[in-house]
């Protein structure tokens, strides 16, 4: 969903880290933080771009994100660790178990990081991303704030849990699958709120469990807990697959969650105070079964015979996971990142706020 007024990356980049700065967060934790927003919006991901900034300055205000890195390491292995995150900016602190987890797989050929008591993380992608400058394949998860029903319900018990895997080639577009375990992530509505325009049908359901193409609706009742909430991956029942999307969230609050001795479920967010986020992260080294420019050049030769099959009538062509948000970003970086009007007016009004001078227009 592209929208209207074009921000250059770089003037973008300043005012969100002079913005996190100017709540106390350290220059490069601010550089990290904004990172992982403006990456969202480059690959077209604008429910979790800097749209989410308010989130962060909310919280920093608030004191449930603290300003400076908290988070400590608990428990380790030589593949394995585990971080309380020490309720730190949750970019700050994934970006940290990323690092010791591709640590371990240059060591060990895995390794695998899980933290507990953290924040929002923003995109899953970020992370799984890390590991291809390494060669490496990757992995990461989180659990979110309720949001999502489980097939058959009603009220929001899970998050939207993101899974991002990532995988490396040699000629072709990296492998990069970035994916909600919901049929969409609860920013996506806030798009179509802002835009004041009706959802699709299959989205969400309002506190009666009843379909509905009603964005403030169902932003309201999850809100205030009234009932309702968005549908796993697959939509509402068993006939298209809900039950999948509802099992892959499950998924990622066990290795996320329960792993980890994060929240879970409705305890997510139970405690404003005390969000307990819990994250996942995995990088594997594919040295480790073959060799590695074996290894890319079949994952070169799988992308390629997928694009070459052919083409549903009226499509010109088959995409693999990250082709198009690599072409986004490649766009984005030319002409600049699109921004909503309303985005962009709340964007002035924290600049205005924390005395940080607008870059655009």
């Amino acid at each position: 969903m592209a929208e209207g007024i074009l921000i250059q990356e770089k003037a973008l980049q300043g005012f969100c880290e002079a913005v996190l700065m100017k709540l106390g967060v350290p220059p490069q934790d601010a550089k990290v933080t904004t990172d992982v927003l403006i990456l969202a919006d480059l690959r077209g991901i604008s429910s979790h771009g800097v749209a989410r900034l308010q989130r962060y300055v909310t919280g920093l205000k608030e004191g449930y994100m603290k300003p400076t890195d908290h988070s400590t390491l608990v428990r380790e292995t030589k593949a394995t660790a585990l971080i309380d995150g020490g309720q730190s900016l949750g970019q700050v602190v994934g970006r940290k178990a990323m690092e010791i987890a591709i640590t371990k797989a240059k060591e060990t050929a895995v390794g695998v990081v899980t933290v507990r008591n953290s924040n929002h993380y923003g995109i899953a992608g970020y992370y799984a991303l890390m590991a291809l400058e390494h060669d490496l394949i990757g992995m990461s998860m989180t659990n979110a704030a309720p949001l999502v029903v489980p097939t058959f319900g009603r009220t929001a018990v899970l998050g939207t849990n993101p899974i991002a895997i990532t995988a490396p080639t040699s000629q072709e577009t990296p492998f990069v699958f970035d994916m909600a375990t919901s049929t969409v992530p609860r920013g996506k509505v806030e798009v179509f709120n802002r835009q004041g325009k009706a959802m699709p049908q299959g989205y969400a359901v309002d506190e009666t469990g009843a379909d509905t193409t009603d964005p403030a609706r169902v932003l309201n009742a999850l809100a205030k807990r009234l009932g309702g909430g968005l549908l796993p991956l697959g939509g509402a029942g068993e006939e298209f697959g809900g039950h999948k999307g509802y099992g892959l969230a499950l998924m990622v609050d066990v290795l996320s969650g329960v792993l980890p001795g994060a929240a879970t479920g409705l305890q997510v967010y139970g405690d404003e105070r005390r969000p307990d986020v819990g994250h996942f992260f995995l990088a594997l080294d594919p040295a480790a079964f073959r060799p590695l420019d074996e290894f890319k050049r079949d994952m070169d030769r799988l992308a390629r015979e997928l694009k070459d099959t052919p083409k549903a009538n009226g499509q010109p062509r088959i995409y693999v996971a990250g082709e198009k948000s690599f072409a986004k970003m490649a766009k984005y970086r030319t002409e600049g990142i699109p921004l909503g009007a309303k985005v962009v007016e709340n964007l002035k009004q924290i600049g205005e706020e924390l005395r940080v001078p607008w870059p655009g227009p």
